[in-house]
């Protein structure tokens, strides 16, 4: 028997929409992508064009308010996502939106409320990508007590992505566009609270190197208003105690990872091109790679978990809407601790 048919419209076709959610979409049988509309005209049809999409709408409140379409898919910049999300589902439209869900923790409860309001509806963040294939995992590993009292844990997100000031300035280094959510903080804090317990107490500090980069639009330079460096120190209410290191600057920097030290053993994931997992118990002399069968990784299938959703075939498992308003959460008390220069205790009033 044949799926039913969901139509679909995007508002926002940046590189991860048209690298992932289109091909996604369009393998997910009965899915039709029916409309597109982005910043401009000329950009929505050259994207048209590549992928047959039939339709170009110029503005993107008609492309919502269409009942020529189901659901949307939001993949535009931070700064939109909430007024999209809460329009698209005012006109009675399933949601997946782009991470980061949006570019503050007020625009985030805003959503919530809105998805709150249309329980018939589904609405989903698009989810980090990072430990999808071997999060289950670890999530074994810890329920079967490997690493025993969990003691310290680190995330490391260091890499040369903002080392070169010579290059144009990126949205995410303007947090009109792009928020409080700095570096891939988000991202990679939603990972670690998969496996653990969301920190209680905050104390972050931040840098921003480069204070400024080129801008073509303006042809000149434009002022970076997001950190290119941050460090947080963070504490659980069992006592386990936290360290955070994320940098766009460190050239030959360690890339991805995520430790996590406990009294009877380790767990270390490494995030590259295919996602390491090293383990290490008392007893053994170093850590070891986990040699995982194919058939046990994970891996993404958000289009298709949005799309069962909405036929009610199964729940939204990465990332609910409740989620990601968690990690914003986080992501708002390191902004809080930065400004303050002093620990902020989670949950947030």
């Amino acid at each position: 028997m044949s799926k039913p048919r969901v139509r679909v419209g995007i508002v926002g076709a940046g590189m991860n929409t048209r690298v992932r959610h289109i091909p996604g979409f369009r393998a997910v049988e009965g899915v039709e992508i029916a409309s597109i509309s982005n910043r401009t005209t000329a950009s929505a049809e050259r994207v048209a064009k590549e992928f047959g999409i039939p339709k170009v709408v110029e503005r993107w409140q008609d492309l919502v308010e269409s009942p020529d379409i189901d659901a949307v898919m939001i993949g535009t910049w931070p700064n939109m996502h909430c007024e999209v999300t809460c329009a698209a589902l005012a006109a009675g439209k399933h949601v997946l939106c782009e991470a980061r869900m949006a570019r503050d923790l007020a625009e985030a409860r805003q959503m919530l409320a809105a998805a709150t309001a249309h329980p018939k509806l589904t609405a989903q963040i698009v989810p980090s990508p990072f430990g999808l294939e071997v999060g289950a995992k670890v999530k074994k590993l810890l329920a079967d007590n490997f690493i025993g009292q969990l003691r310290e844990f680190v995330v490391i997100a260091a890499d040369d992505q903002f080392w070169d000031y010579s290059r144009p300035i990126h949205w995410r280094q303007d947090s009109n566009l792009s928020g409080k959510n700095v570096l891939t903080l988000g991202i990679m804090h939603e990972t670690l609270t998969r496996w653990l317990p969301t920190p209680t107490r905050v104390y972050a500090q931040s840098a921003v190197f480069e204070s400024e980069r080129p801008d073509p639009a303006a042809n000149g330079y434009r002022n970076c208003t997001v950190p290119d460096s941050v460090q947080i120190l963070t504490q659980t209410d069992a006592g386990a105690r936290g360290i955070y290191h994320l940098s766009g600057t460190t050239l030959f920097g360690p890339g991805k990872q995520i430790h996590l030290y406990g009294s009877r053993g380790t767990i270390k994931v490494v995030f590259g091109t295919r996602e390491q997992l090293f383990t290490g118990y008392h007893s053994h002399s170093e850590l070891k790679e986990l040699d995982l069968a194919p058939e046990t990784r994970g891996g993404w299938r958000v289009e298709a978990e949005f799309i069962g959703a909405i036929r009610g075939e199964e729940p939204v498992q990465f990332t609910t809407f409740t989620d990601a308003v968690k990690y914003m959460e986080f992501t708002e008390a390191v902004s809080q601790s930065i400004e303050k220069r002093q620990p902020v205790s989670l949950p947030l009033a």
